[in-house]
This record gives C-alpha cells, structure tokens and sequence, in this order.
C-alpha cells in the first residue's frame, strides 16, 4: 500500500450516502446556464448571441489562447440571453441561457463512432483539445495543455487519479465501477499522446470494490498497475499523490512534469475516450449530490450549465433546515449564495448539510500552536501566512510559500481558533498575481 507524505489530515469521509447508488442519468432541465469560462486558464470568448439556434455539442465560446479550451452547447435548443449570472465559485460569470428545444439533435459530425486503435499523438491531442476537455476532478485544467510538455521535460509514468479523498464524493468510485474499460481506454490514449509505457491506477482503499474491479479490467494490459492508497486527506493532490507512488518531489513552483509524472483524474479518462470513440465533446459530467440535507443521496449524470435547484430537486429536494450547499467537498469546496448556480465541467459534487452540522463561531486570534504546521502537505508555515495575509503584507506571504499553497483546507480543519486561514490564502495569491499582471 503506498501512500506516504507529510502533513494530512483524517476528516470525517461520510462516504456511505452516495457510494452504493448507482449513476442516474437526470432528464433535460427547463434550461441550462453554461459559462462561457469553464476551465482554469484564458477564458473562452462566446461565439453566440441572443436569439441564435444552437445544435448539441456545438462550439458557443472558442478558447482565448492555448491554456483555454472550447464550450460547446448541451443540447439543441435557442440562446434565450447572454449575460452575466451567479456562478459555483461565488462570482458572476459570462453565460449563455440555453432553452432546450426537446430534439437534443447534435451538431453534425458528432456523435459518431471512430476507430480509436490508430490515432497517432498529435491526433489525440487536438481531439482533446476541440473536445474541451479539462481535468474533472475540479481543477479543470485544460487536459491538452498537460499532454504537452516541453522537450526537455520527459514524462515516464502516468497516474490514473481515483483517490477520491475528499469527504462525501464518489462519483469517481463510481464511475470507476460502471465506466471501468471505458477510463481504461481513456487512459491507453493518454499513454499513446506522451509516449509512456508505465500507467499506475491510484486508488484509496476505503473503496475495495473498486480496487477489485479495476485489477481484473488491467489483467492483459500491459503497462497497467493498480495501487491501493493509504488513505488520507489530501492523498488526491497531484503532487501529494506523485509522491506516494514514485518518491518523487514536484519543486517548490513546478508542475508534475518536472517530476516526470502526469496526473489525470478518472472522469477526465472517460472523457477523453468517449471524445475519441464516439466523437461527443465534454458537455456531460457525474455529480454526487449527497449529504444530511438532500433527501435521496446520490450520483448523477448531469449536462453541463444544469442549475443546482434543478439537480436538488432531482434527488428528492432539501430538508427544511438545510443550512448550508456547497460545491464540491466540505474541504475544499464553495459555499453558495445562490442555487440558481449551475453545473460546470468541475463540479464533482453539491454537498447539503443541515443546521446542526454547520459549525457557527467567531474566528480568534492565532494562539500558535503549531497545530498547521503538522497538518500541511506542502510543509507551509500557514500561521505565519495568515497573520500577513491578514496585515496585506502580502510580499512576505509570497516569500514564505504562499503560491504552494494548494487550498486543500487540512490547516483550517486542524485550528483550535476556527481561522479561515484558506480565505487568507485565496486573498494573498489573488493579490500576488494582480500585482505582478500591473508590473509585467
């Protein structure tokens, strides 16, 4: 079992809710609110307009530079408006509002079987990129992007990431025990675009069934390997997780690649097969709906721009004392103002829970313990961060690390003060990054 690195945190994973419920597919919403920035990176610019017809899996936002990808329509329908609505990460966000006309008739050329067995690497690259897709485990970088490296940085191994360690989530254990050849496929391409013979499918071993499943499906594949993963919090991080498995170390700013490793969740596996072999572009994800608020916890294949009033109330609606939604973990995911937000290509999950579940406290000052130094994977300092982050003096935030942050929460999770020290992080960087945009 691997699964070594320091710092880490064991939260209460609550998994049970969701991870016997088999996928459901959800009917077409009334409409859907698809953001025109659907990925970490350059956003796409909307080619549509009010009043335009638009066909399934056609292109209505084109990438605004090389670390961007497509957006393309969910269904056939009419553009109602475009605009600017409340988005899952807490922001208004350029849409298009999409009312489905019932035909779900897709754009020509799509949705058709192709011989995959052939495809060289470059050809698989530009599929992925037209494609749109992004890494699914809610980072959404753009997954062309990642199968590029430079020359001089060689990658040797791939990592299948089905770590699903934050609390509540499991559409990737279920899609891992549904889609198994298919994220297999997924996988043999990725492979093939990086020229790497060595593919490792990390999973925790708090899903079993899924480490049993997967071992039988690589039985014959070479290169193939299944690791079963020591599990803690955060051991899906990329660079936490390329350590548990080679050893290796990303440096202090790098990528994966600069450790030989590429990381792809899962879900992005499948996307990527179902784009090369059945030419559907990304307009579709899984999105575990769970937690003490929602009445029939859940897994559900959802469009992309479906609103999360709409997915809640697929799954049997709210409780009334519902307190709080977020999307995507307890640890890591956004609390919403609004459940007029809609699903995009990283929401991994809407977690509901109610009153008595949702801590209510006064953050105090920092009585330095020492409590988040033992509990960062990425052996920050987060007390002394937050102290400048909350003085502005964000230089020494960036000289102490800050930018290495990875916001996986385990340092909030551990403060006996309850200071929302990921808040203070999140705040640092965006300045950081404001003000080297004004000086370069």
């Amino acid at each position: 079992m691997a699964g070594g690195f320091f710092g880490g945190v064991h939260p209460e994973y609550n998994k049970k809710l969701a991870s016997g419920k088999s996928i459901e597919v959800m009917p077409l919403p009334e409409q859907l609110t698809v953001y025109f920035s659907q990925n970490l990176g350059a956003p796409a610019k909307a080619v549509v307009k009010k009043g335009d017809e638009v066909k399934k899996g056609q292109v209505i936002a084109e990438p605004g530079g090389f670390v961007s990808t497509p957006v393309h329509s969910p269904t056939s329908g009419k553009i109602k408006s475009t605009g600017f609505y409340p988005s899952p990460v807490g922001t208004l966000m350029e849409a298009a509002v999409i009312i489905p006309d019932g035909e779900d008739e897709w754009e020509e050329g799509c949705d058709r079987e192709r011989d995959i067995s052939g495809l060289r690497s470059e050809e698989i690259k530009d599929i992925v990129k037209e494609a749109g897709i992004v890494g699914m485990g809610g980072a959404t970088f753009p997954t062309h992007v990642k199968l590029s490296p430079p020359e001089d940085k060689p990658i040797d191994i791939l990592i299948l990431n089905g770590a699903e360690c934050e609390p509540y989530l499991t559409s990737d254990h279920r899609l891992m025990l549904e889609k198994t050849e298919e994220i297999l496929e997924g996988a043999s391409l990725f492979a093939r675009a990086i020229n790497v013979k060595n593919i490792v499918v990390a999973i925790e071993e708090n899903k079993p069934d899924a480490i049993e499943k997967m071992r039988e499906a690589v039985e014959g594949r070479d290169g193939f390997s299944v690791e079963p993963m020591k599990v803690i919090y955060p051991q899906g991080a990329e660079k936490q997780l390329i350590y548990s498995i080679t050893g290796r170390k990303v440096p202090a700013g790098g990528l994966p690649m600069e450790a030989g490793a590429l990381v792809q969740n899962v879900g992005t596996c499948l996307a990527a097969f179902e784009a090369a072999g059945l030419t559907r572009p990304l307009i579709q994800r899984v999105v575990t709906v769970t937690g003490s608020g929602i009445e029939n916890p859940g897994n559900v294949l959802a469009r992309v721009g479906t609103p999360f009033k709409d997915i809640i109330d697929f799954c049997g609606g709210m409780s009334d004392d519902t307190a709080k939604v977020i999307s995507g973990g307890p640890m890591m995911g956004i609390s919403q103002y609004s459940l007029d937000s809609a699903v995009n290509k990283g929401t991994s999950g809407i977690v509901l829970l109610k009153a008595g579940e949702v801590a209510q406290f006064e953050n105090e000052p920092c009585i330095r313990c020492g409590r988040c130094l033992t509990a960062c994977p990425m052996n920050l300092n987060p007390s002394a961060l937050s102290i400048f982050a909350e003085r502005m003096r964000y230089e020494e935030t960036e000289e102490y690390g800050v930018m290495d942050c990875i916001e996986c929460g385990s340092c909030a999770y551990v403060c006996p003060s309850k200071r929302p020290l990921v808040q203070h992080f999140k705040r640092a960087k965006a300045e950081i990054r404001n003000r080297s945009k004004k000086a370069g």
